[in-house]
């Protein structure tokens, strides 16, 4: 299906557009009064993300409502764990909980490597979503990335630390790689599944690059990276790596299109070191919290910042969910009407 708003595909081909495109980590849900008067009637999060029919709904939503221009299919990152035999809950006001953790060779021998088919509620939801979105705007799809995937199925939770994750790569690294390389694996079946499904465009979230030194990194995260950008050759691609300590020339080793690029990390400075990639990015989230003249002044500084090329205009990270509907909407039409200016 030909798409009537194609700016996000022709600005990643490298294609002169007549201004950025814009989206949002985390647009599907959160901050809209809609998603949440849904959500409100559901017994939890799981039953939005595996009811195929009411993500679709939400992924739109802020299609509808935010006039985006690409939506980002709704599901979780730990929706790998749960296909390789690893079930989490999701707890209100806590966030993901696994009540079986991994910690030894036994409890990998219980997983197995996922197809893409042991998610279908998130290729279903895939499907509808594209045929109601109609050609409006590329549907995004993604997953996490091993390492931070790894993180939680490891540590059973969020954490500040993740030592219990971290010091397995320090005792048994072997083990590490193991697990990882079915991470990897199984992630790779689930976005081959997207694609077929119907996605334009995939990201790759590794939320918690930033606890990792550089050297671990490039063993235990960037491997398994290089082996899911190797795989994905036929869909654009994006790596978003918060906190990343690499270097940007180590990121621009990766066969990605785009690299994501978190508020703290200047623009500038990957431009200079990775000019074949596409950046996407940055503003702070917490800009929003500001009056419309300071989100307006400081959105135009972003677009300085990254120039007029082969840039996605998109918050540093996942937009919170307390920030005002109307604040996002300011930030969105002050990159779509700068940017032309800036043209």
């Amino acid at each position: 299906m030909e798409l009537r708003n194609d700016l996000l595909l022709r600005t990643i081909r490298g294609e002169k557009t007549e201004r950025t495109p814009v989206w949002l980590m985390r647009q599907a849900g959160r901050i809209l009064p809609e998603y949440r008067a849904l959500r409100n009637k559901l017994s939890g999060f799981k039953e939005l993300v595996e009811t195929p029919e009411l993500a679709a709904e939400v992924t739109i939503q802020p299609v509808d409502h935010l006039d985006v221009d690409a939506a980002i299919i709704f599901s979780d990152i730990l929706v790998i764990p749960e296909a390789m035999g690893l079930p989490y809950d999701m707890v209100e006001k806590r966030g993901p909980l696994f009540r079986t953790t991994i910690a030894t060779e036994s409890d990998i021998n219980k997983l197995h490597v996922a197809e893409g088919g042991d998610i279908q509620y998130t290729l279903d939801a895939i499907q509808i979503t594209k045929k109601e979105l109609n050609g409006r705007v590329p549907l995004i799809g993604f997953a996490g990335a091993p390492w931070t995937i790894f993180a939680y199925m490891v540590e059973g939770s969020g954490s500040k630390t993740f030592s219990r994750a971290r010091a397995m790569l320090y005792r048994e690294p072997e083990l590490a790689h193991r697990l990882l390389q079915m991470i990897t694996d199984s992630t790779i079946n689930y976005l081959h599944a997207q694609v077929e499904a119907g996605a334009d465009v995939l990201q790759v979230f590794d939320s918690w690059a930033g606890i990792l030194p550089p050297n671990q990194y490039e063993e235990f995260s960037l491997f398994y990276l290089h082996q899911i950008c190797a795989a994905i050759q036929d869909t654009p691609l994006t790596v978003f790596a918060k906190d990343v300590r690499i270097s940007a020339k180590k990121l621009n080793e990766l066969d990605c299109e785009t690299i994501g690029l978190d508020w703290c990390m200047n623009p500038a400075t990957f431009r200079q070191e990775m000019p074949g990639k596409v950046l996407q990015g940055n503003l702070d989230p917490c800009v929003l919290y500001g009056s419309p003249d300071v989100i307006m002044e400081e959105t135009r500084r972003m677009l300085i910042n990254f120039g007029t090329k082969r840039h996605i205009a998109n918050l540093g990270h996942g937009v919170y969910p307390d920030i005002s509907p109307e604040a996002v909407k300011t930030f969105i039409s002050v990159v779509k009407e700068y940017s032309a200016e800036l043209r």
